[in-house]
């Protein structure tokens, strides 16, 4: 025990590096509760910020402190002991008089004596009302009035920070890294050589300070690329503790050892199970790694909650149904999957997640359209998919085939990702050959090659169209000889694409599948309309809009929209049309290369209106999404190109030269309130351009409100980490010291903010041949293919 105000243990001799805000939230909670408990994973720092805010008010003179070390007690007996004597008081001593000065104190280490420590906390609190306590524990105390703050790792740099050193240091873990880094090579420093290096380190370990002070002293011996190399033997690895510190934190697994002691049989086991989910999980998920374990499964939801209480996992936004997801520190999911290893229970749990994710999967083998449920599901478990993957990846497992499929048909909205095309490839070489998902796999090839090699895309789905016709017809035949049609239809093989798709509409019809029908028609309809047979296009695509917005396959609705705009364009009705593409791009908004299409679309439409400045912004745009994405027929190709044409003759070259610029740069959001006009989009001068990102605004704003950290991410549906991120953010920009100084700043912008822009007019406009007179006979191309195609 140590008590006073000389005390150590409030003066340590490392510096204590970020944490501003908690510090600031804790003194306010100080002074409102009378039991505060930190809590969090081991690990995090809950000694280390209490003591620090314990010093804070014994340097201030605000209450005299005592502070109880409980780790090394390992009986309640003794735990009562030394909490009595650090406030003077023997066993059954009586009430505190008034005049007893303010007291603070600190219990650290409860986590094993929580029993006792309650009892006494019990006792004495009542009667004496200048007491308060700080408390650190895994968990809370589960007492009347008690207030818990939960600490998280500390903040890390934002994601697409780039290589900006400034936007690294801004990161508290980053900053702690360093620190304790010079302390043992006073050489080193953050250059853009290991930034990123030292940026990664210190998100696999989770922002921990314990993990990140250990890595950093390896820096002697490891440079941060090593490190970062290393980091999945990072048990192995961390073992470098303070010499004098506790034996728990002389080393990462001891420090994880001590918490898993800590836990009942039954949470140990579900902690085994769960480490095998790395990128979350639900009950679901939970259910199905326990399934052979009947008793775990009936008491899930209890164990889930007593693990959550005990910092081993942490709950965050669930699904867009509601329901509640988890996830487990990546420090912890090594030494749970050690500890399974070490049990003998990780091929049969592996077996347990493969089997589960394989069901989920079943549709792209069985449906004609997957199912947007299906794919919402497989979007939320794709780390997981991928972690399965990479195991099955060890032998012939023909699930591997279905597995990739999936994890390719989740990706493909993202653009194409080499390590997801190399695990298809790997399944294709090494699974069994006769499989019945070898289709799914060549269609999931096909798809991710069509826009850089398309003579490969396209043997590779013929052999799927091979592959699957041999075992008969199935819902399957119909959604790859559709997406071969597609194909066809990008590389102007017109006659071979109408055939296929005729064959897709025909299978659809034989058996009753309304979306592949629908998607059938959209895409013959498109055809029709570039044959010049717009009437023909306008049945087939009333028929198809009609399936689609009763909501059976509304992930492909914005194809057919697409297609429904450009019929509309040709009609000559720019407002009807330009209410197709909007629908058709909001469909898509979250998805940046399947929105090429319709973005091109409103240019289109922007330019036939006299909108130059607009329409060839949203060109610029389209160029930089269209990069990779889906190849369009050269109908469509000439379209664009004409509207481009008509609107570079509309204006002076610099000014369309800097329009195409400013469209190619613009950031993805800002792109898309220009395209569906919910926002201004007027260049502003550097020196007017407001100092702080929209988000920081939003967040400045709700700390003018008086929100906590907590409730401004519970408001804004983020994490308390990118909270904190973007507190430290808006102090480092503004250069202000405090939270205070910040509601300060905020609410006197609020005061000052100016009236909203009146709309820019349309640019003057030299005497120019009527553009219209230019793209007579233009329209705007069929709707997207490469998304639907992998939810088809």
């Amino acid at each position: 025990m140590d008590t006073g105000l000389s005390s150590e243990l409030l003066t340590p001799l490392s510096s204590f590096v970020g944490r501003a805000d908690e510090q600031i939230e804790l003194n306010r909670l100080l002074h409102e509760v009378r039991l505060l408990t930190v809590t969090g994973p081991v690990g995090v720092g809950k000694s280390r910020l209490a003591l620090e805010v314990a010093g804070q008010e014994a340097r201030r003179r605000r209450s005299e402190v005592s502070v109880v070390r409980l780790g090394a007690v390992t009986d309640a007996d003794g735990a009562r002991r030394r909490i009595l004597d650090a406030i003077g008081e023997e066993p059954g001593g009586g009430t505190a008089t008034a005049s007893a000065p303010d007291r603070l104190l600190v219990l650290d280490d409860c986590d094993h004596v929580l029993y006792s420590c309650g009892t006494v906390l019990t006792e004495l609190l009542p009667g004496r009302p200048r007491l308060s306590v700080l408390a650190t524990s895994r968990e809370p105390l589960r007492l009347p009035g008690e207030a818990v703050f939960s600490v998280n790792g500390l903040a890390l740099s934002e994601a697409g920070s780039g290589n900006s050193l400034t936007d690294h240091l801004r990161s508290d873990a980053v900053s702690l890294f360093m620190d304790r880094a010079r302390a043992v090579a006073p050489d080193f420093r953050l250059s853009r050589d290991n930034a990123d290096d030292v940026a990664e380190i210190c998100a696999r370990l989770d922002g921990l300070p314990l993990s990140i002070e250990m890595a950093a002293r390896l820096v002697r011996v490891f440079p941060p690329a090593e490190l970062r190399s290393r980091l999945h033997d990072r048990l192995a690895l961390l073992t470098n503790g303070w010499r004098l510190a506790e034996e728990r934190h002389q080393s990462l697994r001891a420090a994880l050892e001590w918490g898993y002691t800590l836990l009942r049989p039954a949470e140990q086991t579900l902690l085994r199970r769960l480490s095998v989910l790395p990128g979350g999980f639900g009950l679901e998920a939970a259910t199905a790694v326990t399934a052979d374990l009947p008793g775990t499964v009936a008491a899930l939801p209890e164990l889930l909650i007593a693990l959550e209480a005990k910092s081993v996992i942490t709950a965050h936004a669930g699904t867009s149904s509601g329901d509640p997801r988890f996830r487990m520190l990546e420090s912890t999911q090594c030494f749970g999957q050690e500890l399974l290893v070490a049990e003998g229970e990780d091929t049969s749990t592996y077996e347990l997640l493969t089997t589960w994710l394989t069901t989920m999967s079943l549709p792209l083998r069985t449906e004609a359209v997957v199912p947007s449920a299906t794919l919402d599901r497989l979007a939320e478990e794709r780390v997981n998919l991928l972690h399965a993957v990479r195991r099955l990846g060890e032998g012939s497992d023909e699930r591997q085939l279905l597995l990739t499929g999936a994890l390719a048909a989740v990706e493909g909205t993202r653009g194409r990702n080499a390590e997801v095309a190399g695990l298809v490839e790997h399944a294709l070489e090494t699974a069994t050959p006769d499989s019945a998902y070898r289709a799914v796999a060549l269609e999931a090839t096909a798809l991710a090659s069509h826009g850089s090699e398309p003579d490969e895309a396209a043997r590779r789905i013929d052999a799927a169209v091979r592959e699957e016709r041999r075992r008969g017809p199935s819902p399957l035949l119909g959604r790859l000889v559709f997406v071969r049609g597609i194909l066809r239809q990008a590389r102007d093989e017109r006659r071979a694409s109408v055939d296929d798709l005729e064959e897709s509409l025909e299978i659809g019809l034989r058996s009753r599948h309304d979306a592949l029908v629908a998607l059938s028609r959209g895409a013959l309809a498109r055809h029709r309309l570039e044959d010049g047979d717009p009437s023909t296009a306008e049945r087939e695509l009333e028929q198809a809009l009609t399936v689609l917005r009763d909501g059976v396959a509304p992930q492909l609705l914005s194809a057919i929209l697409s297609t429904a705009g450009s019929l509309t364009l040709e009609k000559g009705d720019l407002k009807r049309a330009e209410e197709h593409f909007t629908e058709a791009l909001r469909c898509r908004a979250h998805h940046h290369r399947d929105a090429a299409r319709a973005l091109e679309g409103l240019a289109l439409v922007a330019v036939r209106g006299y909108r130059f400045e607009r329409g060839v912004r949203l060109l610029g745009v389209a160029e930089r999404v269209r990069d990779g994405a889906f190849k369009e027929s050269g109908w469509w190709r000439w379209q664009v190109q004409q509207a481009r044409e008509a609107a570079l003759r509309a204006v002076p070259v610099s000014r369309a030269e800097s329009w195409l610029k400013a469209g190619r740069a613009m950031p993805w959001r800002q792109a898309v309130c220009l395209a569906l006009g919910e926002d201004s989009v007027e260049p502003q001068d550097a020196g007017a351009s407001h100092p702080l990102s929209r988000r920081e605004q939003d967040v400045a704003a709700l700390v003018v409100e008086g929100l906590t950290n907590r409730q401004i991410a519970a408001r804004i549906h983020v994490s308390v980490r990118t909270v904190e991120t973007h507190i430290r953010h808006i102090r480092t920009t503004l250069g202000l010291r405090s939270r205070a100084h910040i509601a300060a700043w905020a609410a006197q912008q609020q005061t000052d903010v100016p009236k909203a822009p009146v709309p820019a007019t349309t640019v003057a406009l030299r005497r120019l041949p009527d553009p219209r007179q230019v793209l007579r006979g233009s329209g705007v191309g069929g709707g997207s293919i490469g998304p639907e195609l992998r939810g088809a």
